[in-house]
C-alpha cells in the first residue's frame, strides 16, 4: 500500500504534467479562447430531432390544442443555443487560422447561418418523412411508422447527419462532425455530414454501416449492415501529407441495394441506377446500370455425425 509519505510530491507531479505539456502540445488547448461545447451540441440536436418528430422526441403529450406554443417555444430556445454554437464554431475557425478576430462580426454571420438553417427544417423533415416511409416499404419486420421512429438506429443515424449535412453546406465546420459522432456511438452507423443522400435512404440494420465525406448517393437506396462506401486511396502531395478536398469515395446512383458487409471504394467508382451488390462484395471498379454483383460461394466443410468423416461442398448446395 503506498502511503503519503511515499507517493511523489505534488510539486514534483505538476512540474512533470508540464514538461509534458511544453514537450508536446497536442492534445492541449492552452491560451486559446474558442471551442464550441459538445454537451450543447448534443442538446441542440436532441431539441432539433424534437422538431422534426413531434410528439415521439421530446414531450409525448403534445395536443394540436398546444401544438403552436410548443413549437414556438423550442425554436426560441433552439434558436439562442445554435446560435451560441454556431459563432463559436466560427471564431474557433479564425483563431486555428490566426485570422484577425472580431466577435461582432462572427455573431452577425452565425444569425445569418441559422436562420438559414431554421427555415430549412420543414424540407428537412419533408425528406425524413420519406425516408421513414422507405424504411417501413423495405423492412417487413416492421409493424408501423411509429416503430420505425422510435427504435430504428438507422433512422437515428439518417435524421441526425440530414441536420447535421445542412450546417456543414452552410460552412459551419466542427459542429456537424460532434453531432454525426454522436449519432455514431449511439447507432453504430457513421455518416459524414459532408456526403450527399438522396430522398428515401434506408439503412436497414445500420450496425458497423459507414459512409464517407464525399460519397454521394441517389435516392431510393437502401444498405444493410456493415457497408463500407469509403476511400480506395489517399492522394499525397510532394511532401507526403493527405491532400483534402477530393473526390475519394463511390458515387450510387438511384435504387441501388448493397448488402451486408460489402464494400465498395474510390472516388471514381459508380454504381449504376438500380444495381444489386452482394454481401461481402469487395468492388473498387464502376458497374452499369442493373448489373447484379456477386462473389462465388465459398466452398464450406460439413461433419456429420461422429465418425469424423468431412464432406466438401458448396454454399447454396
Amino acid at each position: 500500500m503506498v502511503t503519503s509519505k511515499d507517493a511523489p510530491a505534488l510539486d514534483q507531479l505538476t512540474d512533470a504534467m508540464l514538461a509534458s505539456y511544453r514537450t508536446d502540445p497536442r492534445g492541449t488547448r492552452i491560451g486559446r479562447r474558442y471551442l464550441p461545447s459538445r454537451d450543447a451540441i448534443i442538446s441542440i440536436t436532441r431539441n432539433l430531432l424534437a422538431l422534426l418528430y413531434p410528439g415521439y422526441q421530446g414531450r409525448q403529450d403534445l395536443t394540436a390544442d398546444g401544438l403552436r406554443f410548443h413549437v414556438g417555444s423550442l425554436l426560441d430556445t433552439v434558436r439562442q443555443a445554435l446560435l451560441d454554437q454556431v459563432a463559436l464554431c466560427l471564431s474557433y475557425r479564425e483563431e486555428v487560422d490566426g485570422q484577425p478576430h472580431n466577435d461582432p462580426a462572427c455573431r452577425a454571420r452565425a444569425a445569418v447561418v441559422v436562420d438559414t438553417f431554421l427555415q430549412g427544417l420543414p424540407n428537412v423533415r419533408r425528406v425524413l418523412v420519406e425516408d421513414v416511409q422507405a424504411a417501413f416499404d423495405g423492412d417487413p419486420a416492421a409493424t408501423n411508422l411509429d416503430e420505425i421512429i422510435l427504435a430504428y438506429p438507422g433512422l437515428l443515424a439518417i435524421s441526425v447527419y440530414r441536420l447535421a449535412h445542412e450546417l456543414h453546406v452552410l460552412g459551419v465546420q466542427l459542429m456537424p462532425r460532434i453531432m454525426t459522432e454522436w449519432a455514431h456511438a449511439k447507432t453504430g452507423a457513421d455518416i459524414h455530414p459532408g456526403a450527399r443522400i438522396g430522398a428515401s435512404f434506408f439503412m436497414d440494420h445500420a450496425t458497423g454501416a459507414v459512409v464517407g465525406e464525399t460519397t454521394d448517393i441517389g435516392a431510393n437506396v437502401k444498405l444493410y449492415q456493415g457497408v463500407t462506401l469509403g476511400a480506395l486511396s489517399h492522394p499525397k502531395d510532394e511532401r507526403g501529407r493527405v491532400i483534402r478536398g477530393t473526390k475519394r469515395h463511390p458515387t450510387v446512383e438511384d435504387g441501388v441495394t448493397i448488402y451486408a458487409n460489402a464494400t465498395v471504394l474510390g472516388g471514381a467508382t459508380v454504381l449504376g441506377k438500380g444495381s444489386l451488390v452482394g454481401g461481402s462484395v469487395f468492388l473498387t471498379q464502376s458497374v452499369p446500370a442493373g448489373t447484379r454483383v456477386a462473389i462465388k460461394p465459398p466452398e464450406l466443410t460439413l461433419r456429420q455425425g461422429g465418425d469424423g468423416a468431412l464432406s466438401p461442398t458448396k454454399s447454396g448446395d
